[in-house]
């Protein structure tokens, strides 16, 4: 376990394009810090293929294609989209350089696909599993958005879900350091140490197998919601300048904790935070009109 703090880090899962068929689908790493409680999850922006597979698309009679490539068409609509996509901008507002650059991109990809293809690696389990996920992923993106595009988060449903957030924050933060060991008897250990007058700051830069051992096991201020319910319980429970007289066991190991501080918790203001407010009124809205579809949809689980 490695943490400079006990803080959340919140974790992305990448969602795959469709112009990358064989694009590499590398999963982020989710690793929990010291003794902080994972964070409620939100939707992760696409990742962009550096060198984007087109998908095999002809182009339709009314448009010629950007380009042909062993007798297969890449569309101007999917080059528009890829363009879209990569740099966010229109086609029509890059200069001659960056179109051609983009379309070489693209027909790399196309070329690398089509000798994918070649190979039979089409019919390797894992890659129909990525194109497959894919395709989930994309068509429910899109659901997604079609559901919500007359659905837009009112200045009454925004207002409400931070008067709520508002509501259920911590009142207090608190400001600690810890010392972690492997075992219940190396955690009494050094609590017997600390009633003899050993400092605890150096006992966690000697003993602890946390990072924070480097700032004396100094974890900076949090909230308890931040840390998992063992580790959170413990830090409430003293008062400031106290440390806990017993271990206290989390997923991560055995603690030893010391409360330096505590003060009020001071909530953000709504401008500050009205646009992630909004994307979770429409992440709530999406969460309701999924339970509904898997109410009325037939479902048989067989793990």
């Amino acid at each position: 376990m490695k943490s400079a703090s006990l803080a959340v880090a919140a974790s992305a899962v990448a969602t795959v394009l469709l112009l990358a068929i064989l694009a590499g689908n590398a999963a982020p790493a989710i690793g929990a810090e010291a003794a902080a409680a994972p964070p409620a999850t939100a939707p992760a922006p696409a990742a962009k293929p550096a060198v984007p597979a087109a998908p095999k698309h002809a182009a339709t009679p009314a448009e010629a294609p950007v380009a042909v490539v062993n007798g297969m068409p890449i569309s101007r609509s999917v080059f528009e989209y890829y363009v879209k996509t990569a740099t966010r901008k229109n086609l029509a507002d890059l200069p001659p350089e960056a179109k051609n650059q983009l379309l070489d991109n693209l027909i790399r990809g196309e070329v690398l696909s089509q000798q994918a293809i070649k190979d039979g690696l089409e019919k390797n389990s894992d890659t129909q599993s990525q194109i497959n996920l894919t395709r989930v992923q994309v068509l429910g993106e899109a659901e997604a958005n079609s559901y919500l595009k007359d659905k837009p988060a009112t200045d009454a449903q925004v207002h409400a879900e931070y008067d709520a957030a508002i509501a259920a924050m911590p009142k207090t933060e608190y400001h600690a350091r810890h010392i972690l060991v492997a075992s219940q008897g190396d955690a009494q250990f050094i609590i017997d140490q600390l009633k003899g007058g050993a400092s605890f700051e150096e006992l966690a830069k000697t003993k602890s197998t946390d990072s924070s051992k480097d700032q004396g096991g100094d974890l900076g201020w949090f909230a308890p919601t931040t840390m998992v319910k063992p580790f959170a319980d413990a830090v409430t429970a003293l008062k400031k300048g106290e440390t806990t007289q017993s271990p206290v066991q989390t997923p991560f190991g055995w603690h030893v904790i010391q409360l330096l501080d505590t003060r009020d918790e001071t909530p953000p203001q709504f401008d500050a935070v009205k646009q992630r407010v909004q994307q979770l009124v429409q992440e709530k809205k999406i969460r309701a009109y999924q339970d509904d579809l898997v109410k009325t949809a037939t479902i048989k689980k067989n793990l």
